[in-house]
């Protein structure tokens, strides 16, 4: 790597302990508001790998996360939220951990450190040349992932990543590196603040647009969500309303009958939407 970490760098705040709440929250949030500003830097290469798992998922394909710690926590997160917002299967989208999902709520020992488990953890869901992986590390040097690309690149598996450091050895080891360099912590090398941030929002970028290419949303809204609580009821029932013009008794019947505002909308058109 040819720079110093910048996610370890000091933080350009010191004697923390003496500030006031008002002056912890308030400088938090001047380091916070520089987020935004270093993913849209990286917009260019978040562009390319979209296209390119869009692809892969369009011919039927999948898409893998693998991290540790935040970067594992995260990548776990947004896999798990696209089934219920978009209706697509539980394994489109697979998020792993070091550590496994005990590690969701505990750090497992010396797991980030194995350069082997990541490559084990993928076997298991019988990972093809057919699917993309994406790395998930602030630091861009976890062993865990890095171990999981490289055996990755080494079966033909389009690679990409999600780091927080320039010239990271991560990223020297993907096909589609994304680099959000947000800087120093406020608190020293505590990436699960500013670099954390970066990669949900990345990550958020990334599976909302391939999903929006994929078909799984209709204008603006999210017509293939799954109806799992009341309040997803209701807002299915007013895209039905928005979109057919009908009254809202019809419209919960047919969603009730049909379980899909997408299935409704294209049985009372008696039309498809592609």
């Amino acid at each position: 790597m040819k720079n110093k970490l910048t996610t370890e760098q000091a933080s350009d705040y010191n004697n923390l302990e003496k500030m006031s709440t008002n002056e912890l929250l308030s400088s938090m949030n001047v380091e916070d508001k520089t987020v935004p500003y270093a993913l849209e830097r990286a917009v260019p290469a978040i562009e390319k790998l979209v296209d390119v798992i869009h692809e892969k998922m369009k011919a039927g394909g999948r898409l893998f996360y693998i991290g540790a710690g935040t970067s594992g926590r995260l990548g776990v997160l947004d896999a798990s939220e696209c089934p219920p917002t978009y209706g697509v299967p539980d394994d489109w989208v697979i998020g792993l951990i070091a550590g496994g999902d005990i590690a969701l709520r505990k750090a497992v020992e010396n797991a980030e450190d194995n350069t082997d488990l990541a490559w084990e953890d993928l076997k298991k869901y019988n990972i093809t040349d057919k699917d993309v992986l994406v790395g998930i590390a602030a630091s861009g040097t976890t062993p865990y992932v890095i171990g999981g690309v490289q055996k990755a690149k080494a079966h033909n598996i389009i690679t990409g990543c999600v780091t927080c450091n320039a010239d990271s050895p991560l990223s020297l080891e993907v096909d589609y590196p994304i680099e959000v360099v947000v800087g120093p912590e406020f608190v020293t090398g505590s990436t699960r603040m500013k670099a954390g941030t970066a990669q949900k929002l990345a990550l958020n970028m990334i599976s909302t647009t391939v999903m929006i290419k994929l078909g799984r949303v209709k204008g603006n809204k999210m017509v293939n969500m799954q109806l799992s609580n009341k309040k997803l009821v209701k807002r299915g029932v007013k895209m039905i309303v928005d979109e057919l013009g009908i009254d809202e008794k019809l419209a919960k019947t047919l969603l009730l009958k049909h379980n899909s505002v997408r299935n409704v909308i294209n049985e009372f058109n008696n039309s498809s939407y592609e």
